[in-house]
C-alpha cells in the first residue's frame, strides 16, 4: 500500500475492519501464556475507533507492534537527550538549589518572626476588645448621667420657686410681667398635680404649700384687678368696644388662670361680667326702643274697624281723634311696603348691631365660651320681649301685624304674631257682618268709605301676600269678601231706584277694582269676583238706563219685534203699533243720549268707567233701534214711515261723539 496516496487513505479510513486487522496480529510465545488475557480486548478497540490518532495509524496500514517500537524508541531518545541537559546545567542547578536553601532559611526566620507578631498582635486585639467593651459601659453611664441629669433639671426647674416669681405675684403689678408670671405658676400648680414622679418626692411637702399660697395670693390679686376693669365698663359715656378689645383682650389669660386654679373666683367674674353687660345692653335697647317709638306710624286703635261708622266714638270720655272716615292709611300698606324693600339696610341705630357682633366675637376670645353671648343678651332681649309683648297686646293695625309676620317669617315670632293678627282680622270681619245699614247709609252713589277702607286693607294684604303665597290668609281674605260684599247689598238696598241702586254697586265694585289691581297686576280670586260683578251690575244699569229714556221702544223690541207682521196672528204688528215710537225717537234721541251722558257724568266718580258703561249703554240702544226699523220694513205700509227713521249712520256719527269725548 502506497502511504504517500494520501487522498486514498482517507477515503478508506471509515471502512477499515478493525478484527481483521487484529487478526493479523502476531504475538510472542510469552504473551500467548497463560498470563496473558485478551478478554475485553475488542470492547477497548471499538472505544480506541473513534480516537484520532489511532484511526491515523490504522489508515495507515501499520502494525501495532512497529509503531510501538518507534515509540519507545524515540521515548529513549529524548530521555537520553534530557539526561545530557540535565547534566549541561547541573551547574546551575546545583546553584538554583543553594539559593532555595538560603531562601528556606530566610523563610524559616521570617516564619518565627512573624509568629511571634501574630502572638502580640492577638494579645493587643485582646486588651483592644476590653477596652471597647469599657468605653461602651463608660458611654451607656454618660448618657443615663445626662438624663438623670436633663431630668432633675427639668424637676427642680419645674418644681422650684423663684424668689422674683413670689415678689411679682405677691407686690407686682398686674401687667405684661405679671401675665409671664402667672403662666410660669400655672404650669407649676399642674406639674406637681399630674406628675406621678412629684407625687411620691419629699420636695412635694416642701413646695407645695408655698405654691398653694401663691396660687391664692394670685386668684385673688387677679380678681380684684378684672373686677374694677368690669365695673369702668359700668361709667357714663364708656366706650365698650375699645375698652374690651384695647384692654380687657390684653389680660384675656387672667380669664384662663382663673378657670384652671380659681373655678369659683372664674364664676364670680363671670357673673360680675354678665350682670354688667346685661344693664349696659338693657339701657341701650331701651334707648332704641325709645328710638324706634318716635318713628311709629299713625296706629289702629281697637274701633277702627273696616265696618265701623265714620266718626265713632262720640262718648263723654272719647277721645277728640281724626275721623275714621279720613284715616285711610289705617287700613292702606302704603310707603310702610319699603321696608320689605330695605330690609337689608342699615339699622336705625347701627351701633346696636355692630355691638351684638363685638359681643360675640369677644366672649369666644376672652372667656373661650361662645355660649356665654346668650347670657349676656337675656336681658336686652327681656326688654325686646316685654315691649314685644305690651306693643302686641295693644296693636290692632292687621297691616302692621302682617308686615312684621313677612319680616320675621324665617323666625319663632311668628308664633305670638299670627295669633294676634287673626284676632285683628276676625274683628274687622265681626265688624263688616254685625254692621248697622242705617248708621252706616249715605244718600250718594259714589263709593263707599267701608267700601274703600274694604279695597285698601285687603289689596295691602294681598300686596304682603304676592310672593308667600299664604293659603290660610286667602281663606280669610275671601271670608273678608263674603262679608263685605252682603254689607254693599244691603246698603244699595236703601236706595228706592234700581238705577241708583245699580250705579251704587258699580261705583263701589269699580274702586274696588282699581285698587285690588294696584297691589296684584295678574289678578286673584278676590279681583276676579268683583269684575265678574262689575260686569253684571254694568248690564243692569244699561238696561235701566236705556228703559228710563226709550222705554217703549225696548218693550215693543222685546216683546214683538221677533213676530213676523204678515203671519195669521191675532193682532199682527201694524204701522200704527209703530208710528208713535218710530216719531218719538225721531224727535228726541239727541236729547235722550245727552241726558243719558250727564248722568252718566254725575252717577259714577270714575270718568272712564262713566264712558265705558254710556259707550255700552248707546251701542245697546243701537241694536234697539236697529231691530226696531227691521221690524218696521216688515210691517205693511211700513213704508211710509221711511221720512221719520233715522238713519242708523247718523245714530253712529252721533255715537262716535262720545266715544271721542271718551
Amino acid at each position: 500500500m502506497d502511504v504517500s496516496n494520501g487522498g486514498n487513505v482517507d477515503g478508506q479510513m471509515d471502512v477499515i475492519d478493525l478484527g481483521a486487522f487484529v487478526g493479523d496480529l502476531s504475538f510472542d510465545e510469552d504473551l500467548l501464556s497463560d498470563d496473558v488475557s485478551l478478554e475485553g480486548l475488542e470492547h477497548e478497540l471499538e472505544e480506541c475507533k473513534e480516537d484520532d490518532v489511532v484511526a491515523n495509524i490504522l489508515s495507515k496500514g501499520i502494525k501495532l507492534r512497529d509503531y510501538t517500537k518507534t515509540v519507545e524508541k524515540n521515548l529513549r531518545e529524548v530521555e537520553l537527550d534530557s539526561i545530557q541537559d540535565y547534566i549541561k546545567e547541573s551547574d546551575n542547578l546545583l546553584t538554583l538549589h543553594d539559593q532555595i536553601r538560603d531562601c528556606d532559611i530566610i523563610l524559616s526566620q521570617m516564619e518565627s518572626l512573624l509568629s511571634g507578631f501574630q502572638a502580640e498582635i492577638g494579645s493587643i486585639s485582646s486588651d483592644i476588645k476590653v477596652l471597647q467593651e469599657k468605653s461602651m459601659d463608660m458611654g451607656l453611664k454618660l448618657k443615663n448621667r445626662k438624663v438623670a441629669e436633663s431630668k432633675l433639671a427639668k424637676f427642680v426647674e419645674d418644681i422650684i420657686v423663684p424668689p422674683r416669681m413670689v415678689d411679682v405675684i405677691v407686690d407686682g403689678e398686674v401687667n405684661d410681667e405679671y401675665m409671664r408670671t402667672l403662666e410660669i405658676l400655672s404650669a407649676k400648680l399642674k406639674f406637681v398635680v399630674t406628675d406621678s414622679v412629684v407625687n411620691t418626692s419629699m420636695t412635694l411637702k416642701d413646695v407645695q404649700p408655698e405654691l398653694e399660697k401663691l396660687r391664692l395670693k394670685a386668684v385673688s390679686k387677679v380678681f380684684e384687678f378684672i373686677v374694677q376693669k368690669l365695673y369702668a365698663l359700668r361709667k357714663p359715656k364708656t366706650n365698650i368696644q375699645i375698652l374690651q378689645q384695647s384692654v380687657l383682650l390684653k389680660y384675656k389669660y387672667v380669664i384662663y388662670f382663673l378657670k384652671e386654679h380659681g373655678k369659683e373666683v372664674y364664676t364670680e367674674v363671670r357673673a360680675a361680667y354678665i350682670d354688667t353687660m346685661n344693664k349696659i345692653l338693657s339701657a341701650h335697647f331701651r334707648a332704641y326702643i325709645q328710638s324706634l317709638e318716635k318713628s311709629q306710624l299713625d296706629i289702629a286703635t281697637s274701633s277702627d274697624l273696616i265696618g265701623i261708622e265714620a266718626g265713632g266714638g262720640t262718648g263723654f270720655f272719647s277721645t277728640k281723634r281724626e275721623p275714621l272716615k279720613n284715616r285711610s292709611s289705617v287700613f292702606a300698606l302704603g310707603d310702610r311696603i319699603n321696608i320689605l324693600k330695605e330690609i337689608d339696610q342699615p339699622a336705625l341705630i347701627p351701633h346696636i348691631a355692630e355691638a351684638s357682633s363685638q359681643k360675640y366675637t369677644f366672649c369666644g376670645d376672652f372667656f373661650g365660651e361662645e355660649s356665654l353671648f346668650n347670657e349676656i343678651f337675656a336681658g336686652p332681649l327681656a326688654v325686646v320681649d316685654e315691649h314685644f309683648n305690651a306693643v302686641l297686646s295693644n296693636s290692632f293695625d292687621a297691616i302692621g301685624l302682617m308686615l312684621m309676620i313677612r319680616l320675621t317669617h324665617q323666625h319663632r315670632v311668628n308664633i305670638s304674631l299670627w295669633p294676634r293678627f287673626k284676632m285683628v282680622f276676625d274683628m274687622h270681619l265681626s265688624s263688616l257682618r254685625s254692621a248697622n245699614v242705617k248708621t252706616l247709609w249715605e244718600d250718594d252713589v259714589h263709593p263707599h268709605y267701608v267700601m274703600r277702607r274694604y279695597a285698601e286693607f285687603t289689596a295691602s294684604l294681598i300686596h304682603l301676600n304676592v310672593e308667600y303665597g299664604d293659603g290660610q290668609l286667602e281663606m280669610n281674605l275671601e271670608r273678608l269678601r263674603m262679608a263685605v260684599f252682603d254689607l254693599i247689598m244691603k246698603l244699595s238696598t236703601q236706595f228706592h231706584k234700581s238705577k241708583l241702586q245699580s250705579a251704587f254697586l258699580i261705583n263701589n265694585y269699580d274702586m274696588t277694582v282699581s285698587v285690588l289691581k294696584e297691589a296684584d297686576p295678574h289678578g286673584g280670586k278676590v279681583q276676579i269676583h268683583f269684575e265678574e260683578v262689575l260686569k253684571s251690575q254694568t248690564t243692569i244699569f244699561v238696561e235701566v238706563l236705556l228703559l228710563e229714556h226709550f222705554g217703549d221702544l225696548i218693550k215693543f223690541v222685546k216683546i214683538r219685534a221677533s213676530e213676523d207682521p204678515k203671519s195669521s196672528s191675532e193682532k199682527p204688528i201694524t204701522v200704527a203699533d209703530v208710528e208713535p215710537l218710530v216719531k218719538d225717537f225721531g224727535s228726541r234721541w239727541k236729547d235722550a243720549i245727552e241726558l243719558m251722558h250727564k248722568d252718566v257724568i254725575t252717577s259714577f266718580s270714575n270718568f272712564l268707567c262713566g264712558m265705558e258703561i254710556l259707550r255700552a249703554s248707546l251701542t245697546q240702544l243701537l241694536l234697539y233701534y236697529t231691530r226696531l226699523t227691521e221690524c218696521v220694513k216688515k210691517v205693511p205700509g211700513g213704508s211710509s214711515l221711511n221720512k221719520d227713521l233715522v238713519s242708523i249712520q247718523l245714530i253712529i256719527h252721533e255715537i262716535r261723539k262720545y266715544s271721542r269725548t271718551f
